[in-house]
């Protein structure tokens, strides 16, 4: 494993089967690769299993446009990126449930009680009169003048050499200057000792995942970058019913969702993706889709139940690790806490 240490020089009527639905769900996506598994099982490689890039896809090919069998010979690093398509976003209200993206981040990544790394907001509007409220999926926004990075006095906020900003949690001092230089208001503090199951407490500390949780830090998401180097996606991108959330990488161009890979570029350009908050110079590495979940089909009315959402860590604390406790059953990493909220 990859220790990034190195870079610093060291349901709202929703029934309790719906839920437990929900979960069985959970785990069908995320163990065994789910669908981007398939799309690659299928000819349609993405991403393999390294940070390295392609240096081009047709680096090696013959004449006749066969690839080389040694495979690419390239050092550049990828450019993780997202694009969010709020055409198909309509907060999970259609399923009768809480946003599954915040939901399956909240399962995978163990985040603690309260916090939310990947939030839908409502965003009310009156075209036309009486119109259910846009719904807006925030993750971190991955910024690539981070002010985050720029006022950690100690660089326990840092740049991968891909370029995604991660927390050292060993290195943190809890200062929560990061907190107050964030404009997206996506960073979290972790005010008491945080719950965890004990398989939970008991590993070692890995940067990427920032797990075992620890009291007095910051914390926020962060682009599930282990599971995108295996050649996965993020947990939210797994959990989201409408493939709204593409995951890809910049350097190759390439993108997913889990049920279709596209151009990038295309996707960003032709779809009039814009940055949240561009103005600002902080350059975030996530675009999105104008919308209002006009693909999602609209047969119920239902109310937006993101305040059903749920951490259920003390729960989970006394279970084993297995298909029951899907954390480390989709990657090997855990993260938990309770008693925490932003900062």
């Amino acid at each position: 494993m990859v220790d990034l240490r190195d870079h610093l020089d060291r349901t709202g009527g929703a029934t309790l089967d719906q839920r437990e639905l929900t979960r069985r769900r959970f785990l069908n996506r995320i163990v065994g690769g789910a669908a981007l598994g398939t799309l690659a099982g299928a000819g349609l490689g993405v991403w393999g299993g390294t940070a390295v890039a392609d240096e081009d896809h047709d680096a090696g090919a013959d004449e006749m446009g066969h690839g080389s069998e040694e495979g690419p010979t390239s050092t550049r690093v990828r450019r993780w990126a997202m694009v969010v398509d709020l055409r198909r976003c309509d907060g999970c209200v259609e399923n009768g449930t809480p946003p599954q993206c915040t939901q399956f981040c909240n399962w995978g990544r163990f985040v603690p009680e309260g916090q939310q790394w990947m939030e839908v907001v409502e965003q009310p509007h009156d075209d036309p009169p009486g119109a259910p409220p846009h719904t807006m999926p925030l993750p971190c926004f991955q910024c690539e003048n981070a002010p985050c990075v720029n006022v950690c006095p100690v660089g326990a906020t840092f740049h991968t050499p891909e370029g995604t900003v991660l927390i050292d949690q060993e290195r943190c001092i809890g200062c929560r200057l990061c907190i107050a230089a964030c404009p997206y208001d996506r960073r979290f503090f972790n005010w008491d000792e945080p719950v965890q199951p004990d398989w939970v407490q008991d590993s070692p500390y890995d940067v990427r995942t920032q797990t075992p949780a620890m009291r007095g830090t910051v914390m926020k998401c962060d682009f599930c970058t282990d599971r995108l180097e295996a050649g996965g996606l993020p947990f939210c991108a797994n959990g989201c019913p409408w493939g709204a959330l593409y995951f890809g990488d910049l350097e190759e161009d390439i993108a997913t969702n889990g049920r279709e890979i596209v151009k990038l570029s295309e996707l960003i350009h032709e779809q009039g993706a814009f940055r949240y908050k561009e103005e600002l110079g902080t350059e975030p590495r996530v675009w999105f889709i104008p919308g209002s979940g006009e693909t999602v089909p609209r047969t119920h009315h239902r109310e937006f139940m993101k305040d059903r959402l749920e951490w259920p860590w003390e729960e989970w604390s006394t279970e084993p690790a297995g298909p029951t406790a899907p954390g480390p059953a989709a990657d090997g990493h855990a993260e938990v806490g309770s008693g925490s909220e932003h900062g």
